[in-house]
């Protein structure tokens, strides 16, 4: 008996799989075991895409002859693509790198990254705007991948939150004064002192285009 791969390699009556259908089939699984925790059936894959599960079961066959997955039963896909980890982040809104602004919090929409390179967490993108963290290497326009924790160590760059306005800075605490010092990566730019703040998040990583 012939297995599952020589099926889609050799049999010249099966339909030709459209990539774009593939794929959706694929990110569905993988933000629903984001989501959820656990694998989804082939009735929730099915339900999910909009898709047959006739159809659904010949893209999760495919996806498991390529390699992706595996698949024997109910409730029982596996991601074998380890190496190929996301995490899913939102991208929220801006986030002013010169005096302090409101961080618009709507989602902007949700992107992937690979674990392997970014690593792990609870993340959140923010739009940079102004030019107060330039020297770090961050210009308006940048996106900021932020690591969304409450603490800081001093020198951190930190989504820091003062009443109800964000900004981008370097955190030094300055307990002799009873103080907290935002610092500004731009000689132009004052040092911001505050007696409080809230942290929202440390800067791990810049998205920016090369020009």
């Amino acid at each position: 008996m012939r297995n599952i791969c020589s099926v889609f390699t050799e049999d010249k009556k099966m339909r030709t799989l459209n990539p774009e259908n593939l794929k959706t089939v694929e990110d569905y699984i993988c933000d629903f075991i984001d989501r959820n925790g656990i694998p989804p059936t082939m009735d929730e894959i099915s339900a999910g895409t909009g898709f047959p599960k006739t159809t659904v079961h010949r893209y999760v066959s495919a996806l498991k002859c390529g390699g992706a997955l595996d698949a024997d039963g109910h409730r029982s896909i596996v991601l074998k693509k380890t190496n190929n980890k996301t995490v899913r982040v939102p991208v929220l809104g801006a986030v002013a790198c010169g005096l302090p602004k409101f961080a618009e919090e709507n989602i902007e929409e949700y992107v992937r990254l690979p674990s392997s390179i970014f690593g792990d967490g609870d993340f959140y993108i923010l739009r940079a705007e102004g030019d107060s963290m330039k020297d770090a290497g961050i210009d308006s326009g940048d996106l900021v991948l932020i690591k969304h924790v409450t603490s800081a160590e001093p020198g951190n760059i930190v989504v820091a939150l003062v009443g109800d306005e964000a900004t981008l800075k370097r955190f030094y605490p300055e307990p002799r004064f009873k103080r907290i010092r935002l610092h500004p990566e731009n000689r132009d730019f004052d040092d911001i002192y505050v007696d409080s703040c809230e942290i929202q998040g440390v800067a791990v990583k810049v998205l920016k285009d090369l020009a």
